[in-house]
């Protein structure tokens, strides 16, 4: 798959140069312009830009599509950037990001709402905590925020009870399923190649260029012995963008010769979610209780054809092996028990939710740099000044708000890396 794609990419700087040497002996291995590990749509967004400067770009990804992982298992929601501390990457790239993505939606006719959302206290101790967003916002440049009492966001939704609010009028949804297709449609029209079912199981360094070890991603079954893996083939681009959302963290490991004592450590959080039926729609606007350990809370989420959404929870994972991680092999399903906990979290701001309404929908894990009961960490954009490995970005811990921040991480590493 891999070798065809390159031969259909074809660029003047992908070239077959024999057999890799080594402990690699008799291995076929090509060079490369840039290759981005990942379509999800941070690597999808990234791998536009690049090509849109005149980089040669080959996109390597395990699953056989794009976005099947974090970037199509989210709110599909586009964050304002209340939550995060001033001057994080968090907060700096999800507020351009939020422009960028709104002004793409609309030259383009991708589906999208400026819904906006109410973040509410429901009860006296957790005002403090309102405020304390409403600062953090304003330091992030979001001007139209507005606190308001509770029989005002009351009288602005009927079915909801809380003691005051925040409200973000910038925050809305998108289709991030046609934001992706456009991305990747771009990103094709101006020669960015696409090679699914491709897995990078690791590298090496040599030469002073990384070396990717790729495996086709049907050879990676259950019970396959990592210890003995060896790479099909080796790929050798001048630049490397480390996308890989869930397996980021444990690929650039398995990158040799770079410090392992720079690289954070990975931890996963599942989350499901579950749709409101047997009732008409109780919200126009997004509603979010206050931020709980490991997410933003259980919040009403509303998509563009009138399905709410309740979600997620925080479960943390453990265990979890890296070729499981590389192909996606985690457990989506949602047990109909989970709704259980669902109900007296979305009771607390939504009284009327009848028993029985709940049903369940889909999950998602979030890739993380912190554990439970730490305070979240910021995104991690590695290059050669920290990990001193030539022509190597990682970028590791993109969780929310990577899908609004996605345009703009794209074009903070084009403009490093343009041809």
């Amino acid at each position: 798959m891999l070798r065809r794609a390159i031969r259909s990419y074809g660029g003047t700087f992908a070239r077959a140069i024999g057999s890799a040497g080594g402990a690699y002996g008799g291995i076929p291995k090509e060079t490369a312009d840039v290759v981005v590990i990942g379509a999800g749509v941070v690597g999808i967004a990234v791998a536009r830009e690049l090509a849109l400067r005149g980089r040669e770009v080959l996109v390597v990804e395990a699953a056989s599509t794009f976005g099947t992982g974090t970037s199509s298992r989210n709110s599909e929601v586009i964050h304002a950037g209340i939550y995060y501390p001033p001057k994080s990457l968090k907060a700096s790239l999800c507020v351009k990001g939020r422009k960028l993505l709104y002004k793409y939606c609309c030259e383009r006719g991708i589906p999208h709402r400026q819904t906006g959302k109410i973040i509410v206290a429901t009860s006296f101790a957790e005002i403090p905590k309102l405020e304390h967003l409403l600062r953090s916002g304003k330091e992030n440049g979001i001007e139209d925020l507005r606190l308001m009492e509770g029989f005002q966001s009351m009288q602005m939704e009927p079915e909801l009870q809380c003691v005051k609010a925040l409200l973000s009028p910038s925050s809305g949804i998108v289709d991030s399923h046609s934001f992706m297709l456009s991305l990747v449609g771009e990103a094709e029209n101006s020669r960015t190649t696409f090679s699914y079912n491709t897995t990078v199981i690791g590298g090496h360094i040599e030469d002073n260029f990384l070396h990717l070890h790729i495996y086709e991603s049907k050879g990676l079954q259950d019970g396959t012995n990592d210890a003995q893996l060896l790479p099909q083939f080796v790929l050798i681009p001048r630049l490397v963008i480390n996308a890989a959302g869930l397996s980021a963290v444990p690929l650039a490991k398995r990158f040799h010769g770079i410090n392992q004592g720079i690289l954070p450590t990975a931890y996963y959080a599942r989350g499901c979610y579950f749709t409101l039926s047997k009732t008409k729609t109780p919200f126009s606007h997004l509603i979010y209780p206050l931020p709980e350990d490991g997410g933003l809370g259980v919040h009403v989420t509303l998509d563009l054809i009138g399905i709410v959404k309740f979600g997620p929870d925080v479960e943390w994972i453990d265990g979890v092996d890296d070729i499981s991680c590389f192909t996606n092999r985690f457990n989506y399903c949602v047990s109909s028990d989970r709704s259980e906990k669902f109900y007296p979290e979305i009771r607390k701001y939504f009284p009327n939710l009848k028993d029985g309404c709940l049903e369940p929908g889909y999950s998602g894990i979030r890739p993380k740099l912190s554990g439970p009961g730490k305070p979240p960490k910021d995104f991690v954009i590695q290059d050669e000044d920290i990990h001193g490995v030539p022509g190597l970005v990682n970028l590791l811990g993109i969780e929310s708000p990577g899908l609004t921040s996605s345009l703009a991480i794209a074009q903070c590493i084009a403009s490093k890396y343009s041809k």
